[in-house]
C-alpha cells in the first residue's frame, strides 16, 4: 500500500517552510524549526534526537546511531572511510560508525574540522549555505588507518540532514582531488534528507542514501523580510587556548571507542545531569554522558556551539558567551537555561580556565548548583 503524503508546514519571519515526506514517522519527532541568524538560509532543522541544540538522553541518541548504522548495506568495497561533518554531526558520525564498524571491512573514521591542528592536512571543502564555510580534512595519524583512508573503495559521509546534497558533492569532489582515486561507492547517512534526487543527478559515482526520513522543502521567502545580521563566526583558525594533543576520537582518525574522560568518584546514580560537549568536541563527552546514564543518573547530552539561531520556535531559551578555543567568537548553548538540573558537566579539549566566566556563572545562578568543567588531559 503507498504511503500518505505528510506536509510539515511553519512560518517565519522570513518566509514559509513546507516540507513533504511520504513517512508515516511524525516529523514533529524528528525536529523542529528555527531562524538562522544568517541571510544565506533563513531557517534550520533542529534535530530532537542529535543532541546539539536540543539536550537529549543519550540513550535516545545511541538509538538513533543504531537504527541509521542498520540501514547502511552490509557488503561495501573496503577499505570503508567514514567522514562526520563538524560541528553538528561530529557526534553522530562517531556513534553511527560505533554501531556500524564490526559487519564493516577495513572501516576508518575521520571528521572534518575547523579547529587546525598537527598532522598531515588531506584536502578543504566548502559547506557554502553554513555560518563557517570552510572544512579541513586530516589524514589519519595511525599507519594503517591512514593507508585505509587513502586507498577507500567506500565512501560514507554523515550530516545531521540535507537539504541540496551539495556539501557532500564539494567533500567528495575534494577527497577525489587530493587522491583518493579509488572509491567507487559512495553512502550518504543523514537524520533527515530533503534533497531529492540531486545527489544521485550530481554526483560522478553511485551513491545509496539512508536517512530517517525524506522528501522535499520549499521555501517561499517573504518580500518585505529584514535580512538577518550573522554573527562573526566564520573562523578557521588556532586560537589563543591550545587543543588537547589528544586527537583520538576523529580528526586525526579513529578505529575502536571508548570513554577516555574520567569524573571525580562520586555516587551519581540519581542525579539530574546534564552533560555539555563543547563545539567539535562530542564523542568523548558523549561517551561520559552514557556512561552515567547507565550507572543511575538522569542525563541529557547538549553542547556549546558557534551556530548562531535566533530565539523562538524550537529554541526556548539561549544564553552567549565567549568561545572556549580563544578565536574571539560568540559561541551559544540552546534550550538549557529555562531547564533545572542537579549537576551541569562542561566537556572542553582546551583547559578548564578557557570556559567563559559569564557561561558558568548563569549557569550556577539559574540552572544548576553544581558545574564543573572537566578537561580532555
Amino acid at each position: 500500500m503507498p504511503q500518505s503524503q505528510q506536509l510539515y508546514q511553519r512560518e517565519l519571519s522570513g518566509g514559509t517552510l513546507s516540507v513533504t515526506t511520504a513517512s508515516d514517522l511524525p516529523l514533529e519527532t524528528l525536529f523542529d524549526i528555527a531562524e538562522r541568524k544568517n541571510p544565506k538560509r533563513a531557517f534550520l532543522f533542529v534535530s530532537k534526537v542529535l543532541g546539539r541544540h536540543i539536550p537529549v538522553s543519550p540513550s535516545t541518541m545511541q538509538e538513533t546511531y543504531v537504527q541509521l548504522a542498520e540501514q547502511i548495506p552490509e557488503v561495501l568495497p573496503g577499505p570503508v572511510l567514514f567522514i562526520g561533518m563538524a560541528e553538528t554531526a561530529v557526534g553522530m558520525a562517531a556513534g553511527i560508525f560505533r554501531a556500524a564498524r564490526q559487519h564493516i571491512a577495513e572501516p576508518v573514521f575521520i571528521t572534518s574540522t575547523r579547529h587546525p591542528v598537527d598532522g598531515e592536512l588531506l584536502c578543504e571543502f566548502k559547506e557554502n549555505h553554513s555560518h563557517a564555510t570552510d572544512h579541513l580534512i586530516y589524514q589519519p595519524q595511525d599507519p594503517q588507518l591512514r593507508q585505509r583512508a587513502l586507498t577507500a573503495r567506500t565512501l560514507v559521509l554523515i550530516d545531521d540532514e540535507a537539504t541540496t546534497g551539495n556539501t557532500f558533492i564539494n567533500l567528495l569532489q575534494a577527497l577525489r582531488s587530493a587522491g583518493l582515486t579509488q572509491i567507487e561507492r559512495v553512502v550518504t547517512v543523514t537524520l533527515t534528507d530533503w534533497s531529492g534526487d540531486a545527489l544521485q543527478q550530481n554526483s560522478p559515482l553511485p551513491v545509496d542514501i539512508v536517512s530517517l526520513v525524506n522528501g522535499r522543502w520549499a521555501w517561499a521567502p517573504r518580500p518585505d523580510a529584514p535580512v538577518p545580521e550573522m554573527p562573526s563566526v566564520n573562523v578557521t583558525a588556532r586560537g589563543s587556548w591550545p587543543v588537547s594533543q589528544r586527537q583520538d576520537w576523529g580528526r586525526l582518525g579513529m578505529d575502536e571507542t571508548s570513554c577516555n574522560l574520567t569524573t571525580p568518584p562520586v555516587d551519581f546514580a540519581g542525579e539530574r545531569i546534564l552533560v555539555l560537549g563543547s563545539g567539535e568536541f562530542v564523542w568523548q563527552p558523549f561517551l561520559l554522558a552514557e556512561r552515567l546514564e547507565q550507572e543511575g543518573a538522569e542525563v541529557k547530552f547538549s553542547s556549546l556551539t558557534r551556530s548562531p539561531i535566533a530565539p523562538g520556535h524550537a529554541i526556548q531559551s539561549t544564553l552567549a558567551f565567549s568561545d572556549n578555543y580563544g578565536l574571539g567568537i560568540p559561541n551559544f548553548v540552546y534550550n538549557v537555561a529555562h531547564q533545572q538540573f542537579d549537576r551541569i558537566i562542561i566537556c572542553v579539549e582546551t583547559a578548564p580556565e578557557s570556559v567563559c566566566h559569564t557561561l558558568l556563572e548563569a549557569l550556577q545562578q539559574s540552572v544548576a548548583p553544581r558545574v564543573e568543567v572537566i578537561s580532555y588531559e
